[in-house]
């Protein structure tokens, strides 16, 4: 009497086995993972002495900050790529070799094996270095909200409110006495005036007639000038003001760029990484087994 047969297949045939043992072997994965790390720090250090070697105090001996910029992003992709290609190599090489099981899932646990081991490794070395890489992001952000903060007040205020010293100096360009042996006292409170007028004409993107008219006529009982010759040295002063924002503006702008091709940069470097790690896996899985398997017909 045949067999009844259901959807699956014929009731009573023997079902297969399901393996109760895991398929990923963690401590190949760790493993590989603390290796990856390890390398990552070596690598970087040597980095690091490769780069102090091309800065010198004198002008003509240093690199450009272009070449030392380009030579780091590199650097930082082949120390991500080296690492991630030890790591997955030593987490296939490791590994138990698995029995009557087909050989694409072999390859798919490889794989999977040298991507945990870039995982864990990119997790380790990211708490290490966490510190570094809230700086740069903080950078980056910063630098951001200085160009935004630029844009809607003009830009001077970043000269103006970012560096105290810059804006005592400015100051001190107006109110300096015509006659350096007659200095005028009580200069206090007029410093003040000045310093809250350009800080608010900063902030405004534009002096306005009144603040300037008043700034002309303090500028000249205070230094002991000429209204011409106070009017002058205001608009020299305000034109050096308006150039020093200028920089620091620019200076934003070249550092919130750079911030995003770092994370852009670095972003494409972890996933190919991730590839690398995967690739050499799969490699090292392979050379594994076909060494087990010519041992064990020797």
């Amino acid at each position: 009497m045949p067999h009844a047969v259901s959807e699956r297949g014929v009731i009573g045939a023997a079902a297969p086995e399901e393996s109760s043992r895991s398929a990923i072997s963690w401590g190949a994965v760790i493993a590989g993972g603390v290796a990856a790390a390890a390398a990552t720090l070596v690598l970087m250090l040597v980095g690091s002495g490769l780069g102090l070697t091309m800065v010198s105090p004198f002008s003509n001996q240093s690199a450009s900050l272009t070449t030392l910029t380009v030579s780091t992003a590199i650097w930082l992709i082949i120390v991500q790529w080296a690492s991630a290609a030890l790591g997955g190599y030593l987490a296939a090489r490791l590994r138990a070799k698995w029995v009557n099981v087909h050989t694409d899932e072999v390859f798919f646990r490889d794989t999977a094996h040298g991507f945990l081991a870039w995982a864990l490794a990119t997790l380790l070395v990211a708490g290490l270095l966490g510190s570094t890489i809230t700086s740069m992001l903080g950078t980056g952000v910063q630098a951001a909200s200085n160009v935004a903060a630029g844009a809607a007040m003009g830009g001077a205020s970043a000269a103006a409110n970012g560096n105290g010293n810059q804006t005592s100096y400015f100051v001190d360009a107006l109110l300096r006495p015509a006659d350096p042996t007659k200095p005028v006292e009580g200069g206090g409170q007029a410093a003040a005036e000045v310093s809250r007028i350009l800080v608010a004409s900063a902030a405004s993107g534009q002096m306005q007639a009144d603040d300037r008219a008043y700034l002309d006529r303090l500028v000249a009982a205070r230094a002991g000038l000429s209204p011409a010759d106070a009017k002058a040295r205001v608009d020299a002063v305000l034109q050096r003001v308006n150039a020093a924002a200028q920089q620091a503006k620019e200076a934003a702008e070249t550092a919130r760029k750079a911030g995003a091709t770092f994370a852009l940069v670095g972003a494409l470097s972890l996933v190919i990484g991730a590839f690398i790690a995967s690739v050499s896996a799969a490699l090292g899985g392979r050379l594994r087994d076909e060494n087990e398997g010519a041992l064990m017909a020797s």
